[in-house]
């Protein structure tokens, strides 16, 4: 009687060019878990305090295009409520000035963004007159500036005429960012 194959014979292996078929990933719908407007991270209504832990759900969280934000592992995935930003710009540091300057900006969970044409600023208006400052940390995920650093960003800021319109602003990575409208001179 004859051996069958082993595993790793040419015959079982992949044909090359192809990849095996993924599994869909396991749809686990609401995980019950919240990113609060302060950056704290819940579960189950309690906090996640332990930083370590924050730091791995935030390196596998993304945001579909719909504005809903999932945990995604290669095995599943999982909805979570963000009630703003998932991340908080906590520090900023200036390298340079000018037009030349680089705005390098931390989060609440350390990571280092450098605001530039990959990583863009934004400011959105709320309804009561609020400006609410963002930058982008990776695709489709932001974080909202702290108040103190978007105060250090204001004071950095400076008139432009940008396609011929004045803008206040700042620059950084070659790139200029409105911060809101520079008013009436007194």
């Amino acid at each position: 009687m004859e051996n069958p194959p082993s595993g790793n014979s040419s015959e079982t292996q992949m044909p090359r060019g192809r990849r095996p078929r993924r599994r869909p990933l396991a749809e686990l719908g609401d995980l019950d878990m919240r990113i609060a407007r302060d950056g704290t991270w819940y579960y189950r209504g309690s906090p996640i305090n332990r930083i370590p832990l924050v730091k791995l759900f935030a390196s596998v969280l993304r945001r579909e295009t719909d504005g809903s934000y999932w945990l995604v592992t290669p095995a599943e995935r999982g909805r979570v409520t963000v009630e703003d930003a998932p991340f908080l710009a906590v520090a900023l540091d200036i390298e340079g000035q000018g037009r030349g300057q680089r705005l390098i900006f931390r989060t609440n969970l350390d990571e280092i963004v450098t605001a530039g044409p990959d990583h863009p600023l934004r400011v959105e208006t709320a309804a009561d007159g609020t400006p609410a400052p963002y930058i982008l940390v990776r695709p489709a995920l932001e974080a909202r500036l702290e108040r103190p650093v978007f105060y250090e960003l204001a004071e950095l800021g400076q008139e432009e005429e940008i396609a011929g319109e004045r803008l206040f602003g700042v620059w950084s990575g070659g790139r200029f960012f409105a911060l809101g409208d520079p008013g009436e001179e007194s």
